[in-house]
């Protein structure tokens, strides 16, 4: 494993999306933050997915302390959470984003300078040149659900493109619709099935 560890004057001139943003926001410290995050050698070590949850709740904060608001602790994550989480209801999410929105957030710039986790490990790995000697379980896992997630979209995008030009056509009969993709996983074990998200979030069936 090697690390390498920049001060904020380095980050300000990588041109990529966090190096951008790390100076737009004035993340002081951002970069030593990700690579102590991410080659942490104990159980507390962040996958890039918690990274990228850190930076954008930190884009998230710097923007409320430009705005001059106070909040507790605690209410920038909880914040965040009702901004992104696939937990919450489209109506909470809506009624938080009018919430900022009056209090002189720009909420629209702020969440575009949110960053996915595969951007925070370009950051890592390109512009600071930070390796890791194997990726861990959870990064394996990561890049599962993306590789199924990905599969996922593109065969609901073309089941739904396919049914619209069946519509279009007078060959298929049918109202407004969605198009949903579930993958089960059946153990043949135990007979226990899981949707593979469930699976992989888990990490096993339960017999085991």
């Amino acid at each position: 494993m090697t690390e390498r560890t920049l001060d904020t004057a380095a980050s300000s001139s990588c041109g990529c999306k966090v190096g951008r943003i790390t100076a737009q926001y004035d993340l002081n410290g951002l970069d030593d933050e990700l690579v102590s995050y991410w080659t942490d050698r104990t159980d507390e070590r962040y996958s890039t997915r918690d990274l990228a949850t850190h930076v954008n709740q930190r884009v998230l904060e710097a923007a409320l302390d430009e705005a001059g608001l106070q909040y507790k602790d605690g209410e920038v994550e909880n914040t965040y959470r009702l901004l992104t989480g696939d937990d919450v209801s489209s109506g909470t999410r809506v009624q938080t984003r009018k919430e900022l929105e009056r209090d002189s957030i720009p909420v629209e710039e702020v969440e575009s300078n949110f960053v996915s986790h595969q951007t925070v490990y370009n950051h890592l790995t390109d512009c600071l040149e930070t390796t890791l000697e194997s990726p861990s379980d959870e990064e394996r896992l990561e890049r599962s659900r993306d590789k199924l997630g990905a599969l996922r979209n593109r065969t609901a995008a073309v089941t739904e493109d396919t049914v619209a030009q069946l519509e279009r056509g007078d060959v298929l009969d049918i109202g407004e619709f969605n198009v949903l993709v579930n993958v089960t996983v059946t153990c043949e074990d135990c007979k226990q099935q899981y949707t593979i998200r469930d699976l992989l979030d888990q990490g096993g069936c339960d017999c085991e």
